[in-house]
């Protein structure tokens, strides 16, 4: 039994129908590489003899009741694989657009709470015999980087590794008793008035340090609810366009080189270029320079191997009033820096902490309100897009034999932010995975073809030639 960590669980308590908080992955897989050619059957036997090792696969929540204290994680004693390993079909051509469109659909629906909270839907009939893979786990049990852990922990490094047994298989302890669980609940929030207290006074000392960093440094990053109100934001329904577009990591880099900043810089100002080129072509874009919430893993070495997020996040300015991409670039560069050096006098513990002293009846309270009143379409946007970025294996990959091609990771829409940009790097490549709220953002489809068009306008001022990929 291990309870979810505050921020673990503000995932599930605002979690709506419309917003549903999981990551995803589509990854295609080439296999010609696998020994012995690929089977349903062998694919599903990795995944059944690996679950040793996948502890969010195995477990399901319980939530205490009245949300007197945040869930916990159990062992599922009714686990079966086959609720949540699927096999599907694409009609042909099974081509790009129908794997976009698979993946939309997969994303749109909400997890099972009943179960341990993921999906995996494997694809046959993609064009070229290829052979796609759509999962999703709920964002309470992973984060990007232990979902990169967790992918390392179910492919291979070879075609056909030699198979080590496990020292044990996977049994599941007993459910917790009712009286157990209140037992545990009742100690835990015995204890949380001096944890809160610590906490707060942690914070407060933190927003001192803060204060006094804005009054040294003329330049800092936007506040929440700072960003202007576009085409992108307001209410989001539960409808999906996800659409996938790459970059060669390579000339990425040689972009940052020579204008001095960071990949993830460059990433950001891709983003800023398409998106402001789409809304100027859907009614314009605002004055304000628009602004984007950028995950921040703080994971240690001690972190690895555990369930749940480790995060921060920090608010950039996109310098979408600045015309020439590549002073563009460099003012996003220097704003990103800024918001790194705000998110270092904060602490990176900060978010976490916050969501460990807010009590679980209040984190239930804000979800069932904005379901209720739609707060989002009466407030300001925390941001205008969510662009994540984390780094990916640099070596080549293997399912039951079959080599991946392709990894595009997929990240949650969030209250009143209706697109996001999540950004992988796996071998030489940049995978982008652009998942939108059709209802809320103009003509989705043209965004890969919109940032591929930034890319250029970035690439070719600075000597770089782009294409590669």
């Amino acid at each position: 039994m291990q309870r979810l960590e505050g921020l673990d669980s503000s995932f599930l308590y605002l979690e709506s129908e419309a917003t549903p908080m999981h990551v995803g992955m589509t990854c295609v897989f080439d296999p010609s590489t696998a020994p012995g050619g690929y089977t349903f059957g062998g694919l599903r036997r990795l995944v059944e003899d690996r679950l040793p090792l996948l502890t969010p696969f195995r477990r399901r929540l319980v939530e205490m009741p009245g949300h007197m204290h945040r869930p916990v994680w159990v062992d599922d004693p009714g686990f079966e694989l086959d609720a949540h390993l699927h096999r599907a079909t694409l009609p042909a051509p099974g081509g790009a657009c129908d794997l976009e469109e698979f993946s939309a659909d997969v994303l749109s629906r909400p997890l099972d709470r009943s179960r341990p909270l993921w999906e995996m839907h494997v694809l046959e009939g993609l064009e070229g015999g290829m052979v796609g893979a759509v999962t999703k786990v709920h964002h309470a049990a992973i984060d990007g980087v232990s979902g990169a852990e967790l992918t390392a922990n179910l492919l291979d490094a070879e075609p056909d590794p030699e198979r080590v047994p496990l020292e044990s298989q996977w049994e599941p302890d007993p459910v917790p008793s009712r009286l157990a669980l209140a037992r545990d609940a009742v100690w835990d929030l015995f204890r949380l008035p001096m944890a809160t207290a610590a906490g707060l006074a942690r914070t407060a000392a933190a927003a001192v340090r803060l204060r006094r960093h804005n009054r040294e440094h003329a330049s800092r990053p936007p506040a929440p609810f700072d960003a202007p109100r576009t085409r992108c934001n307001g209410p989001v329904t539960g409808r999906r366009h996800v659409a996938f577009t790459q970059t060669d990591l390579r000339e990425v880099r040689a972009v940052a080189k020579a204008a001095g900043v960071t990949v993830n810089d460059v990433i950001l100002a891709v983003c800023a270029g398409a998106l402001r080129g789409h809304l100027e072509d859907h009614g314009g874009h605002p004055d304000p320079p628009l602004v984007a919430g950028v995950p921040v893993s703080v994971r240690t070495a001690d972190d690895r191997g555990t369930m749940g997020n480790r995060l921060s996040a920090m608010l950039v300015d996109l310098a979408t009033d600045v015309d020439d991409p590549v002073t563009r670039l460099g003012t996003i560069a220097a704003g990103s820096r800024a918001a790194k050096a705000q998110d270092r006098v904060l602490g990176p513990e900060t978010v976490s902490r916050l969501a460990d002293v807010t009590p679980a009846p209040v984190l239930a309270a804000m979800g069932g309100l904005e379901s209720r009143l739609g707060l989002t379409a009466r407030m300001p946007p925390v941001c205008n897009l969510i662009v994540s970025n984390f780094p990916g294996p640099s070596v080549p990959l293997y399912c039951a034999g079959a080599r991946m091609t392709a990894a595009y990771p997929m990240g949650p829409l969030a209250l009143g932010t209706g697109l996001n940009v999540t950004v992988q790097s796996y071998l030489d490549t940049l995978w982008f995975g652009i998942v939108s709220c059709p209802d809320t953002v103009p003509d989705p489809p043209a965004l890969p073809a919109r940032l591929a068009g930034a890319f250029h306008d970035l690439a070719e001022p600075v000597g770089v030639r782009a294409g590669r990929a």
